[in-house]
């Protein structure tokens, strides 16, 4: 498969990369925006239509179906403003002329894209020469989104529930696939069979008879044994994946997945052993499934790319796990963060994000989702939490209700961030005559939830001066660990510099190795876990202790060997991650010796 570049730059937030493709797809660089806010998209696309004078009409609450309309809306204003840049670098005039060089001086050393425009001699061939060999050569990247599949809710007209197609994740699929883009759906947060089962009556995901696809599925998983569910799940109903995304567990941005101890390097291996017969298996259950819906079977197999992302930070990893795995592209996403001309994040977040230590970032538990977030300490989302609290006042007005999920006290599901329910569960909590140190305990976890849904989002209102009267102007940030070794914000041409070796960014001579420090991430998650648990453990607990610690173990003995065997790579930090490994031992026996002093139930 031949790309114009070998990384992208992954879903960051809500917003953070929102209009990144609009930024980067001119110069071939593929980057994934989120569709869970459909209200900011609405307000981002009536501010780009301004300022490229385009027509706007607002999508109002009481069309047929808004949210997938503005979602359609958005993705084809982008989809224009891209082409309407890629056309005018056809042209290559005095106005355009800079912005050609930079898209070539982009790419790799080793692009054959970029050794054939420099092979040209541009003082010998004539201007339509020049124009009619960028139209065949330079491509756009691609305007990538992501869908949390779990993230769909129910959606009421006149407090009637509507149909299932009108739940948030089914319509943001819907305003995708039928919009003009031609790029790649990031499905990520697990298996959602009726979302999926949706998707199977949408013909834009379905090849024609050659193989080819105007709409992509990418699944974004945690390890070889998901990849192979879902897509034989998805095959079964005539959709092939075509790409397996995989993340690090715990060494990532955003929401934290943890697998059960199981590494990333381990899983990469997996895959890359594995790749012919996941083809073979899948392609095998996707053909019966085409068949059985009645559906063209093409002429051409197709294929599919594997990619991996999660803490990677320097170009030796970069080449590593491309060469060493077979992995097709790298996703870099937390570095992009102080990448202005990458990422939309406003000015007092960015200088809090460069400014970021070891210790500034770490998993929370502010995820009304439940599950562990990573978070960066002082984000302004956060102190505007702590002064409700200190008000007397927690919980948040919940103005968007993208994440409501809890139905304890209403029946309507509401957010467990949300003022609402956090005043009722702290009543409940009072009225069942716990001790002053429960109600303590239990009033921190209570409040510890954070409005993630808006604060994600409200960057892009800051940095473009938009109302932002029902947000508010906390924003919360999800940087992966590896925001704590870059210290000052980047030009586009010094990151991606980076990313190929060309220039180093980062001044951090003792940062772990990204397989080193997801290890340490997942210690320290166990660790966590186990202590939650308190004095007594139940067997079920036990089971999953040891064999998280088991894997980890296996994850261990596997990069000792790894560091041990590969001589072209990380020479410079071989021992050190070698002693490393032997620490991570040692504190693994230290655990071990801890639960073994717990009592079974």
């Amino acid at each position: 498969m031949n790309y114009p570049h070998s990384f992208y730059i992954p879903v960051m937030g809500i917003g953070f990369t929102l209009d990144s493709p609009l930024k980067l797809a001119p110069f071939g660089i593929d980057s994934v925006m989120s569709l869970s806010d459909d209200m900011l998209i609405e307000k981002l696309r009536k501010f780009y239509s301004k300022k490229f004078n385009k027509p706007f009409q607002a999508v109002e609450d009481n069309h047929d179906d808004p949210r997938a309309k503005r979602i359609t809306l958005y993705l084809d204003l982008i989809h224009d403003l891209v082409n309407e840049k890629i056309q005018a670098f056809h042209q290559f005039n005095e106005e355009t002329k800079t912005e050609v060089f930079k898209y070539f001086e982009l790419l790799p050393s080793y692009s054959e894209l970029k050794k054939k425009f420099s092979d040209l001699d541009l003082m010998k061939i004539s201007k339509e020469e020049i124009s009619l060999w960028l139209k065949e050569h330079l491509k756009p990247g691609s305007i990538d989104v992501n869908v949390m599949t779990k993230l769909d809710k129910i959606n009421y007209k006149k407090n009637k529930a509507l149909p299932d197609e009108f739940n948030d994740a089914h319509a943001a699929v819907r305003g995708f696939a039928k919009s003009k883009v031609q790029s790649n759906l990031i499905l990520s947060a697990g298996m959602n069979p009726k979302l999926f089962g949706y998707m199977a009556e949408l013909d834009e995901f379905f090849p024609d008879a050659e193989g080819n696809l105007k709409k992509k599925i990418v699944l974004k998983v945690s390890d070889y044994r998901s990849a192979l569910i879902q897509g034989k799940f998805l095959a079964k109903k005539g959709l092939w994946v075509s790409e397996y995304r995989i993340e690090s567990g715990l060494n990532c941005g955003g929401h934290a997945f943890a697998t059960d101890g199981y590494l990333m390097g381990p899983i990469l291996e997996e895959f890359k052993n594995n790749r012919i017969a996941l083809s073979e298996e899948i392609r095998k259950v996707f053909e019966k499934g085409l068949e059985e819906a009645g559906r063209t079977i093409p002429l051409n197999k197709l294929d599919f790319k594997i990619t991996a992302q999660g803490g990677v930070g320097t170009n030796e990893e970069h080449d590593f796990l491309r060469n060493n795995y077979n992995i097709d592209a790298v996703g870099w996403g937390t570095p992009f963060l102080l990448c202005p001309e990458a990422s939309t994040v406003d000015d007092e977040t960015l200088e809090k994000l460069a400014q970021a230590k070891e210790e500034d970032l770490y998993t929370s538990d502010i995820s009304p989702l439940g599950v562990p977030f990573n978070n960066l300490k002082g984000n302004t989302k956060d102190v505007e939490k702590a002064d409700r609290i200190a008000a007397g006042r927690p919980g948040s007005p919940c103005p968007k209700k993208y994440l409501v999920s809890n139905t304890e006290f209403t029946e309507k599901a509401i957010c467990t961030a949300s003022r609402q329910y956090q005043s009722k569960k702290l009543a409940a909590i009072v009225s069942a005559e716990k001790n002053e140190v429960e109600i303590t305990s239990e009033y921190a976890k209570i409040t510890e939830k954070s409005c993630i849904c808006v604060g994600l989002g409200t960057s892009s209102l800051l940095k473009y001066d938009l109302d932002y009267k029902v947000e508010g102007p906390g924003v919360s940030v999800c940087p992966g660990p590896n925001m704590a070794y870059y210290d000052h914000i980047v030009s586009l041409k010094e990151m991606v510099g980076h990313v190929y070796g060309r220039n180093n960014v980062m001044n951090f001579p003792h940062r772990p190795h990204m397989f080193i420090k997801e290890l340490q991430c997942y210690i320290k998650h166990l660790h966590k876990e186990i202590i939650k648990k308190g004095k007594e453990i139940s067997k079920k607990d036990l089971r999953y202790f040891d064999k998280y610690m088991k894997n980890l173990h296996s994850g261990i003995s596997y990069y000792e060997n790894l560091f041990q065997t590969v001589n072209q790579y990380f020479s410079n930090v071989k021992n050190q991650s070698l002693e490393q490994l032997k620490e991570y031992k040692e504190q693994l026996k230290q655990i071990e010796l801890e639960l073994s002093e717990k009592e079974v139930s």
